[in-house]
C-alpha cells in the first residue's frame, strides 16, 4: 500500500523548517513586546513586525513545549497551537504536521447526495481510538458519514466542544493528533466520509488566551449568547478561521465541516468569503475531492446555500415532527405548537418552514424563500446533540413519545430525499440521556451550574425551585458518565427491532433513492388531517416518490394509493389501509412510481 503525507502550511504559528530550527508567528496587536519561551531554553524576544505580528526563530524541533510570555510576565499558549501538553493552561507543542504516514490516499470523499450523517461525541464513545473502533458497526448499518462534534481544545477534560479554545489544537483528553488522524483514515479505508463540527462564533470561557493577546480580534459593541462576539472585519481574523478551515480539510482530510450557528456570526461576508476560499484550494489541490460545507444557521438564508455552501441543518422540519410526536410547546417550540402539520407540510416541500414569515417569539421575520433549493440542500434529523442535550434532563425521543410514532418518523427521516442525519445510539433505541456536561471549577462552575438551572426557570416544568435544583450539576463527572451509550447495547434483544428497521430503512435508501436523488424536485406537500400529511417529489429519472404519514392516534381517511413499488410501510398492514383509503395512526407508508 503506497503511503503519503499530507500537510498545509499556517502562516502562523509554529513551522519547523528544513535547517532544524523552528520558526514562530502571532497575531498580538495588544502588546509591543512579547517573548517566546521555550521549554529548557532562555527566552527569546519576538520581533514585532507591522499590523501586530510578532516572529522569533528558535533552536528546536517537533515535540518542543513552548508558550508566549507578555511584558507582565503572563505565559500564554499559542492560539495557532496544533497540539497541546495537556489543556489550554498548560504549553503548546511544535508538530511536524507531515510525520503521520496516510494509507487510504485514493480517497475522494463521496457526493453529497449518498450522505447519511452520523454525529457523535468522541469523548463519549471513549476518544478518537473508542471512534475508531465504532467505524465498522457504523459503516455495515448504511452510515456514509461520521460527524464529530467540536474537539479543539477546550478548559478541563469534558466538554461537548463549543466551549474550544485553541482551534487548531484536537484536545489531548480524547487522544493525540496521529490518533485523530488515523480515525479519519481508517473511515476512509472503510468508504465513510469524516465531518467535523467547528465553531467560530465565540471562544469558550476557560483558557481564552486571544483575549490578552489581541484585543482587536473581539468586537465590544456586539454580544452573542457565549460571551464576546468576534470582530470579522479584522484581516487577521478572517484569515484565522478561514485557515482554519483549510487546516482541517486538507491537512487532516476531514471531507466536510459543520459551521456552527453562524447567524451569531452576524457578517455573512465572511462566510462568504470562507467558502470561497475553500472551492478555491480545493480546485487548485485536489480538483477531484468532494468537500462538502454544511451551515447551522437559525435566519434560515436559503442565499448563503446557492453557490459555495452544501447545505444547512432544518431546524424547522425537527422542530415540527417534534410537536407533533411530543405535544411538547415551550421555547422554540411555541413557534410550531399552531399548525405544526402545515409546518412539516411546508418542510418537505419548500425545505424551510419559516421563509420571511412573522415570528413573535423573535419579534422579526425569520427565512428566505427556500423552494427553489435541491431538496439535499437540507440535513433533516430527528434527534442531535442540541435538540437532546438541550432539554434539562437530556431525554431522547424513546422516552418522550409512542414507539410506533417514533417509528413512523424514523421512515419519514429515512425515505425524504433531504440527507438524513442520526445522533449516536437512535439506531438502537438508545434509552440513556445525553446531559449537557463540562469540566469547570470553582466559580465557573458555580455559574455554569446556576446558568443551566436558571435557563429552564420560564418552562412550566421548572417553575418550581426544586424542581431547577434536580437539574444534573454539568460539572459532575456522572452527568458526563451517563451520557456514554453503550454501544454494545445495540446487540440486546431489547434494541434488536430499532436496530433492523434502521438497517432496513437505510438499504433501502440506498438502493432505489441514492441514485435518483441529484435533480431531484418537489412535486408539493398536503395536509390530510392533523398530524398526517402527505408529500411528493419527482426524481431525477422521472419516477414519483410519495410518502404518507401520520403522527397521530387517529386514522385519516385519504386517497387510495396508486400502483408502484412500496418502499416501506409501517406498521405492516398500513399500506393495505392506505391503498383502501385509510391512512392508519402513528403510520408511514412510502412507494416509488414507474416514469411516466
Amino acid at each position: 500500500m503506497t503511503t503519503r503525507t499530507y500537510r498545509h502550511p499556517l502562516p502562523f504559528g509554529a513551522a519547523p523548517q528544513a535547517d532544524g530550527t523552528t520558526r514562530f508567528r502571532l497575531w498580538a496587536p495588544s502588546h509591543p513586546v512579547v517573548m517566546l519561551a521555550v521549554e529548557g531554553q532562555a527566552r527569546v524576544p519576538m520581533t514585532a513586525l507591522a499590523d501586530g505580528w510578532h516572529e522569533a526563530v528558535a533552536a528546536c524541533a517537533a515535540g518542543a513545549r513552548y508558550r508566549y510570555v507578555l511584558a507582565d510576565g503572563t505565559a500564554l499558549p499559542d492560539p495557532a497551537s496544533r497540539a497541546q501538553d495537556g489543556g489550554p493552561h498548560d504549553a503548546s507543542i511544535v508538530c511536524d504536521a507531515g510525520a503521520f504516514r496516510w494509507r487510504h490516499t485514493a480517497w475522494r470523499g463521496r457526493p453529497w447526495h449518498e450522505t447519511v450523517l452520523y454525529e457523535l461525541h468522541a469523548g463519549a464513545l471513549g476518544g478518537y481510538a473508542g471512534v475508531a473502533a465504532q467505524l465498522p458497526r457504523l459503516a455495515a448499518l448504511g452510515v456514509t458519514a461520521i460527524e464529530l462534534m467540536p474537539i479543539a481544545t477546550f478548559g478541563g477534560t469534558r466538554n461537548w466542544g463549543y466551549d474550544g479554545v485553541l482551534p487548531f489544537a484536537p484536545s489531548a483528553a480524547y487522544g493525540s493528533p496521529d490518533a485523530l488522524k488515523s480515525l479519519i483514515d481508517d473511515a476512509h479505508g472503510l468508504g465513510l466520509m469524516v465531518f467535523l463540527d467547528v465553531v467560530y462564533n465565540h471562544f469558550g470561557p476557560d483558557g481564552n488566551a486571544m483575549g490578552r493577546l489581541a484585543a482587536p480580534f473581539f468586537d465590544a459593541s456586539r454580544r452573542t449568547p457565549w460571551g464576546d462576539a468576534i470582530d470579522f472585519s479584522q484581516p487577521a481574523v478572517r484569515e484565522f478561521f478561514i485557515e482554519n478551515a483549510l487546516y482541517w480539510l486538507f491537512e487532516y482530510r476531514f471531507d466536510g465541516l459543520r459551521l456552527d450557528a453562524v447567524h451569531a456570526i452576524g457578517d455573512t461576508s465572511f462566510l462568504v468569503e470562507l467558502a470561497r476560499r475553500v472551492r478555491a484550494q480545493t480546485a487548485l489541490r485536489e480538483p477531484d475531492r468532494h468537500i462538502h460545507l454544511v451551515l447551522e444557521n437559525e435566519d434560515n438564508r436559503a442565499s448563503l446555500l446557492a453557490h459555495d455552501f452544501t447545505a444547512q441543518w432544518n431546524d424547522d422540519a425537527h422542530n415540527a415532527i417534534h410537536v407533533l410526536l411530543t405535544g411538547e410547546h415551550d421555547g422554540y417550540y411555541r413557534d410550531f405548537a399552531k399548525a405544526p402539520t402545515a409546518r412539516l407540510a411546508c418542510c418537505l416541500a419548500d425545505g424551510f418552514a419559516f421563509q420571511g414569515e412573522q415570528v413573535a417569539r423573535l419579534g422579526r421575520r425569520r427565512g428566505e424563500p427556500s423552494a427553489w433549493l435541491p431538496t439535499t440542500a437540507f440535513v433533516m434529523f430527528l434527534q442531535n446533540h442540541d435538540q437532546v442535550g438541550n432539554r434539562a434532563h437530556g431525554e431522547r425521543l424513546t422516552a418522550l413519545c409512542d414507539a410506533q410514532a417514533l417509528r413512523a418518523a424514523v421512515a419519514l427521516l429515512l425515505l425524504s430525499p433531504q440527507i438524513p442525519l442520526l445522533f449516536m445510539g437512535e439506531e438502537w433505541g438508545c434509552t440513556q440521556p445525553f446531559l449537557y456536561f463540562t469540566d469547570y471549577h470553582d466559580a465557573l462552575a458555580d455559574a455554569v451550574r446556576e446558568g443551566r438551572r436558571t435557563e429552564f426557570a420560564h418552562q412550566r416544568a421548572f417553575a418550581d425551585p426544586a424542581a431547577r435544583a434536580a437539574i444534573p450539576d454539568p460539572n459532575d463527572v456522572g452527568t458526563f458518565t451517563r451520557s456514554c451509550p453503550t454501544p454494545s447495547d445495540a446487540n440486546q434483544p431489547a434494541h434488536a427491532a430499532w436496530l433492523a428497521w434502521y438497517r432496513t430503512l437505510l438499504a433501502t435508501r440506498r438502493a432505489m433513492l441514492v441514485p435518483r436523488l441529484p435533480g431531484a424536485r418537489a412535486l408539493g406537500a398536503e395536509v390530510i388531517s392533523a398530524g398526517a400529511v402527505r408529500a411528493r417529489w419527482r426524481m431525477n429519472d422521472g419516477a414519483a416518490l410519495t410518502l404518507y404519514v401520520n403522527l397521530h392516534r387517529q386514522s385519516a381517511g385519504c386517497t387510495a394509493m396508486p400502483a408502484g413499488t412500496t418502499l416501506c410501510s409501517t406498521p405492516d398492514d398500513a399500506a393495505k389501509r392506505l391503498a383502501a383509503g385509510e391512512l392508519a395512526p402513528a403510520s408511514c407508508v412510502a412507494w416509488l412510481e414507474a416514469p411516466p
